[in-house]
């Protein structure tokens, strides 16, 4: 089956430009955070970023689109093979219906948006308990931060991590699974998608909390993480690697 047609190429496009935006935002504003940071520094006041307190509106619904962008960038990339496969898919579908990969994206992402607002409640409560710094978003407890690499380690180790990571795999088994026709069908499969998508890779989001929220060094790293992970050839056993990799950096946390 032909992949790379005109009009797959035109929605490559448009996640590519998508994801790049998303990327540039991520830059720009971790960019003007460090800048806020290092005026802390030199005055004493703390960064616009980190003002506030973070169980008001005015912290949670910039936190929150902070964590929705974020998520658009990292997840698009690994997403993006099976966005264009249903692209195909509804094409040659005798029930074509036009529209029908862009409510499979907007599914999609939906899902991802759900978590970013989870994400950002645990964000507000970690700051109000003092658990995350305010300017930097890292977990200042060398234990907490342990714990949560022993806890993401385990769940790599787990039959749903397993159950949820085949599904993501392979985006042609999964179109021939759980296709349906038109509009309703292409929001269900982009929920259906969504919800494997957050089971396979949502607590390696968690990872956010340990090397920095806008930390665009180690946002990158998870990105390629997870995009190595989803299509890497299956006997590499990654996810596994990654586990203990995560269990010896919590083992040197612990022995520190």
């Amino acid at each position: 089956m032909q992949i790379l047609t005109r009009e797959n190429r035109i929605v490559g496009g448009c996640l590519a430009m998508l994801c790049a935006v998303a990327w540039w935002w991520l830059w720009h504003n971790a960019g003007a955070m460090n800048a806020a940071g290092a005026m802390r520094g030199m005055t004493g006041m703390a960064p616009a970023s980190a003002a506030g307190a973070p169980w008001r509106l005015a912290y949670f619904v910039p936190a929150f689109l902070m964590w929705a962008i974020m998520m658009v960038a990292m997840m698009l990339p690994s997403a993006a093979p099976m966005i264009l496969l249903h692209a195909t898919f509804a094409r040659r579908s005798p029930t074509a219906a036009r529209g029908a990969t862009v409510a499979f994206l907007c599914a999609y992402l939906l899902l991802w948006v759900l978590f970013s607002a989870l994400a950002a409640a645990g964000q507000a409560l970690l700051v109000g308990y003092g658990l995350l710094g305010r300017a930097s978003l890292t977990l200042g407890d060398r234990a907490l931060v342990a714990g949560l690499l022993v806890a993401t380690a385990s769940y790599q180790l787990s039959g749903l991590k397993r159950l949820c990571l085949s599904h993501c795999r392979s985006p042609a088994a999964f179109l021939m699974r759980f296709w349906r026709p038109g509009i309703a069908g292409a929001v269900r499969m982009g929920i259906t998608h969504g919800l494997y998508c957050i089971g396979c890779c949502g607590v390696l989001m968690l990872l956010l909390f340990v090397g920095g929220v806008m930390n665009l060094a180690w946002v990158a790293l998870l990105t390629l993480i997870v995009l190595v992970e989803k299509y890497a050839d299956p006997r590499w056993r990654l996810d596994r690697l990654i586990a203990i990799a995560l269990l010896v950096a919590a083992g040197v946390l612990f022995l520190r």
